[in-house]
């Protein structure tokens, strides 16, 4: 056979399999999973136990259905009575900034009492459930330990417990997929409304299966015998992003705006545990980070050369700004600063916690001088000072990555107990 053929049946084979594989990916976006969600499983099948009982609600702005619209409509087209709604961090409408309290009030559309779980309280007293018999929780979250929203749930649902109160989870997917699990464990004494579970950064749950977990492993205390109910979505798949499914994408949070930022957001959140803008007051947080002190070309060759899995570096420079709503006194605000802007080419092979460990370790050996952490924040991040204790002592980051293998090994098996989906 002549090199000639052997060089045209070669590129027939890489080309009809490069075309096979792109008409692939773009197939399977032309046709996403469609699941059916907690929430319309509710109004599907369970609208008639709420009826004739006093309902309360944990929600914010992504508790909608396919349309769009959101739970407390819903439930109000239905005749049921919504006596509470509970606003987590960001609020009920998901208007306010990270770390903003959130004030008690009255919802406008329902004329339910509205009560702060973001402020003055973290868990709802006796008072405030005083008359409910249900309690629905939907919120969406990102998969992410420290995403306050799942410590909502669970302080939530450990009150709704202590009072008799049912309560409900209508489930919704992970968003950067179920089958994922990765980072550091949670260490006994690192407990934060930034961490309140000894699960790994990226646990691979859904917001029902982590409540059963949660109960089920005694991770909070509950009354004997008392398990939350469940309504579990239909059809979704635990290797699914949220962008194979049609569920259209509402931000959970101010800067939460992109399917990109959540699949950084497990490791680049470290960020805020040091001196290094996290990228907040840009149109790209989380995905942007940098200093007045870094050079954007130098820290984006370090880190290519490090060759690290399904992303890519690139320098640029930023001036952090004040955004009402989404960013209030961000770090180095109205300075310029120097750094990278991480580009995810390979979603599947990435392991986003492991890319916030590389940075830092990075920016760290680099800028020795004005590097710093702060600690309590790090600390509280990462669930444990092993992070800032490892770097500062020398270790590489391939060192740090060992030490998860063991401890994400014995939370997998556990895991499997309350897998809901397969």
């Amino acid at each position: 056979m002549s090199r000639t053929l052997l060089l045209s049946i070669f590129l027939f084979i890489y080309v009809t399999g490069f075309v096979g594989s792109t008409l692939s990916q773009t197939e399977k976006l032309q046709h996403p999973t469609p699941v059916t969600t907690g929430m319309e499983n509710l109004l599907e099948n369970h609208l008639s136990e709420l009826r004739g009982k006093s309902i309360g609600l944990i929600v914010n702005q992504t508790a909608v259905d396919g349309e769009g619209v959101h739970l407390v409509d819903r439930l109000m087209e239905a005749g049921i009575d919504i006596q509470t709604i509970f606003a987590p961090e960001h609020g009920y409408r998901g208007e306010a900034a990270a770390g903003e309290e959130i004030q008690d009030g009255r919802d406008p559309v329902s004329g339910a009492r509205v009560y702060s779980l973001y402020g003055e309280h973290r868990k709802p007293t006796q008072e405030m459930l005083g008359g409910l018999d249900i309690l629905l929780y939907d919120i969406q979250d990102v998969g992410v330990r420290f995403y306050t929203y799942i410590n909502t749930m669970g302080y939530a649902m450990q009150s709704a417990a202590e009072n008799v109160v049912e309560f409900w989870v209508l489930d919704r997917p992970n968003p950067i997929s179920g089958s994922r699990v990765n980072g550091p464990m949670l260490q006994n004494g690192f407990e934060s409304f930034v961490g309140l579970y000894p699960i790994p950064v990226r646990y691979g749950l859904t917001a029902g299966e982590l409540a059963k977990m949660i109960v089920g492993e005694g991770f909070l205390k509950f009354p004997k015998g008392f398990e939350p109910a469940i309504l579990p979505m239909k059809k979704w798949r635990r290797n699914l992003w949220s962008d194979e499914t049609d569920i259209p994408w509402v931000a959970p949070s101010p800067n939460m705006n992109e399917m990109a930022t959540a699949i950084l957001y497990p490791g680049l959140c470290f960020i805020e545990g040091t001196n290094i803008s996290e990228g907040r007051g840009t149109d790209s947080p989380f995905q942007w980070i940098g200093a007045p002190w870094i050079s954007s070309e130098d820290l984006a060759e370090e880190l290519n050369k490090a060759g690290i899995s399904g992303v890519r570096f690139e320098p640029i420079t930023f001036t952090p700004k004040e955004i009402p709503g989404r960013a209030w006194n961000p770090k180095y605000e109205d300075e310029v600063c120097g750094g990278v802007s991480i580009r995810i080419t390979n979603r599947d092979s990435l392991k986003a916690v492991e890319v916030g460990v590389r940075i830092i370790h990075a920016v760290h050996k680099m800028y020795p001088e004005e590097f710093e952490w702060r600690e309590a924040a790090i600390d509280r991040l990462y669930g444990s000072d092993e992070l800032r204790e490892s770097i500062d002592g020398g270790a590489t980051p391939d060192e740090i990555i060992a030490g998860w293998r063991e401890p994400l090994e014995r939370f997998l098996e556990i895991r499997d107990d309350y897998l809901l989906y397969e």
